[in-house]
């Protein structure tokens, strides 16, 4: 592991700082942040992709990354990495859900869905030719074929592309608006990742009145954790970290997600809930996706993923046992508190029998439904004349009535 890199160590202190700042200053704040951190890479991109394909060598980067390889469309892997790339750049599985819960109660969720996966789809082939333009330069440069410039993982943006850059005239200028660039994506995604964490537990808990703690507890906490990630060994840490307690733990909460809303709350039930926001029921197409699709397509590459296990790696340097166990043993603690609390759950409701408890906890709890009054009272009043009209059927709705009483 070797020692802290101390000036790491004070970088990765100022950016937690900055986080926590932004965070306790409520949504309004972190949301104005994160506009910025997610637009200034675009600036940043479009000039670095001005300036890369004027390069020597930029066409030969740029006819490996565009002219397609057709025979790699058989291979099950390059499905399976596609779809775990997809899972990091969009954030599904819960950092969306939490902003999206500040939005307007009857905003356009189906515009949002379309609009992100199409910026993200495009923002990756973007970013792909500004990085390819220069890997081609720097293939030139050095008198290598391009498949061994490109590294997979973090050594490609940390390692050979600054490298590239600094062949480059006014490198300086050139590394310091990519190093920006980096440095604004990485707090803007510490920023949505704590506020996931923080708005979760604060309305599980209602520890609204203890927020600021709450935020000051978790930064601190994450910061100690990512001490070892800063040591001269760190690399290898962070390479047994991010392939074991992201990438399976992603789909399994993805699928649980699925499974949970289109099975467990239901999928009648979810759609009236889109109506009364957007004032239209999903389409058949949605909701077969949703209920059967989705999760079959999550749960099929989840076994790929288990089958073609290969233990991480890092350059030419194999993992001992031990630490691919650790790497397992941090899978399962990412997920672990899912299954934990749900077995709290269960022992705590009320109820004489096993079934007796799941089908008290299908219920909406009282304080279910939109946060602001007029909402909830448009919210109430639907499920209220649908309890009156039996059209739930055999469904429970247990609701608190006392905004309309008032």
């Amino acid at each position: 592991m070797g020692f802290v890199q101390w000036k790491l160590l004070l970088c990765f202190a100022a950016a937690w700082v900055i986080v926590f700042l932004c965070i306790i200053k409520g949504i309004k704040t972190s949301g104005k942040v994160v506009y910025f951190t997610a637009t200034f890479p675009y600036v940043v991109l479009t000039i670095l992709l001005i300036r890369g394909v004027t390069l020597p060598g930029a066409a030969d980067g740029l006819k490996y990354y565009l002219i397609p390889k057709w025979e790699k469309l058989l291979s099950f892997k390059v499905w399976g990495e596609a779809a775990m790339q997809i899972f990091f750049s969009t954030g599904i599985g819960g950092a969306l859900i939490t902003m999206a819960s500040f939005n307007k109660f009857n905003n356009n969720c189906y515009r949002d869905a379309i609009l992100i996966s199409i910026l993200n789809a495009g923002t990756s082939v973007f970013a792909g030719l500004v990085i390819f333009s220069v890997v081609g330069f720097m293939a030139r440069e050095t008198g290598e074929s391009i498949d061994n410039v490109i590294t997979q993982g973090p050594g490609l943006a940390f390692v050979v592309y600054p490298a590239a850059l600094t062949k480059l005239p006014v490198s300086p200028v050139w590394s310091v608006l990519f190093f920006t660039m980096l440095l604004t994506l990485g707090v803007g995604s510490m920023i949505v990742m704590v506020q996931n964490l923080v708005v979760s537990i604060t309305d599980e808990f209602n520890l609204t009145s203890r927020k600021t703690l709450l935020t000051a507890i978790i930064c601190v906490v994450e910061f100690l954790f990512g001490i070892p990630m800063i040591m001269q060994g760190g690399m290898y840490v962070l390479q047994v970290m991010d392939y074991y307690s992201v990438v399976f733990t992603l789909m399994i909460v993805t699928f649980v997600e699925c499974v949970a809303v289109t099975w467990i709350y239901g999928m009648d039930q979810f759609s009236k809930d889109i109506k009364l926001m957007i004032g239209s029921n999903p389409s058949i197409l949605w909701k077969i996706c949703w209920r059967f699709i989705t999760p079959g397509l999550i749960l099929c590459i989840f076994c790929f993923l288990i089958v073609t296990h290969v233990p991480v790696t890092y350059g030419d340097y194999t993992y001992p046992d031990w630490a691919i166990a650790i790497g397992w043993i941090l899978a399962a603690v990412s997920f672990a508190p899912s299954p934990m609390y749900a077995c709290y759950r269960m022992l705590t409701t009320d109820g004489k029998t096993f079934v007796q408890r799941i089908r008290f906890l299908r219920m909406p709890e009282p304080k279910w439904g939109p946060a602001l009054k007029e909402n909830r009272e448009l919210y109430l009043r639907a499920l209220s004349a649908e309890r009156k009209r039996h059209v739930l059927g055999p469904r429970e709705v247990n609701v608190d009535l006392a905004p309309l009483k008032q």
